[in-house]
């Protein structure tokens, strides 16, 4: 995998490995701006600082990496956040090689999940009750966290197909197979058929023909051949966003503490 800087650094219990796997974006060779690094580095120890006061133990995490408001949303991506032993907070998502049709599962520092040049410093922390958080580490600490990963990568993935995914979906069928008491679910076949069953609602994204052609045409990570026909037609685009988790895990868990935390 392609690094175009690295950056190791300790800093109020945040641990930062720079890389170039980066979801839903293409990797450039540039240095590492010590200004943006810093923000991102600001940002997640108030995103640490808001955690420990919080005497969680696990949350899903959620960044602003693109700007989507054209599609009504306000974050991009997300990533389920557990403490350590030692006190360090380790990030668990999937990341899109470097704009290719690639990813990997990767457990990395906190700080490392706003290296990603992103659009808005803000984060959104979504803490389920103790109960929750306590199902959800059991389920990313079994095999089954690894058995849900499709490295078939897609951007726009739809959530009611195995055929790719998207990095947000992997962490929608890892949340499944958590809370799904009346069955065990061991592959992303059960765990779509148990979020139908649970009223999961997808995000839907108006995107026209043209942008459609363009998006195919010019970017490996993204493809639309997973999407039913008529939709697609129509320009309609189901896939799994940061909004659609929030609304299905408030529906699933009233104590659900939502955190939005930014800088400056």
């Amino acid at each position: 995998m392609m690094r175009p800087f690295l950056l190791c650094l300790s800093f109020a219990g945040l641990t930062l490995h720079a890389s170039a796997a980066m979801a839903g974006r293409s990797c450039e060779e540039k240095p590492a701006d010590p200004n943006r690094v810093m923000q991102g580095f600001e940002l997640a120890q108030r995103v640490k600082n808001e955690l420990d006061r919080s005497g969680a133990e696990l949350a899903v995490i959620a960044r602003a990496g693109q700007d989507l408001s054209k599609y009504h949303l306000q974050y991009s991506h997300l990533g389920i956040i557990r403490k350590m032993e030692d006190g360090r907070w380790m990030v668990m998502h999937e990341l899109n090689h470097c704009g290719t049709a690639k990813s990997d599962l990767f457990n990395e520092g906190l700080a490392n999940f706003f290296m990603d040049d992103p659009y808005r410093y803000e984060a959104l922390l979504m803490i389920p009750s103790a109960e929750i958080q306590t199902q959800i580490g059991r389920a990313i600490n079994s095999p089954t966290a690894k058995a849900l990963h499709e490295t078939r990568y897609n951007m726009v993935a739809h959530p009611f197909s195995t055929k790719y995914q998207n990095s947000n979906q992997w962490a929608l069928e890892t949340i499944a197979a958590a809370l799904a008491k009346d069955v065990q679910i061991q592959n992303r076949e059960q765990a779509q058929s148990w979020l139908k069953f649970a009223n999961y609602r997808a995000s839907t994204l108006e995107i026209s023909m043209f942008t459609r052609l363009g998006g195919r045409m010019f970017r490996a990570n993204i493809a639309f051949d997973d999407q039913p026909f008529d939709r697609r037609m129509a320009g309609h685009i189901d896939t799994v966003t940061v909004d659609s988790i929030d609304r299905f895990l408030g529906a699933r868990d009233p104590s659900l503490q939502r955190v939005v935390v930014k800088y400056p």
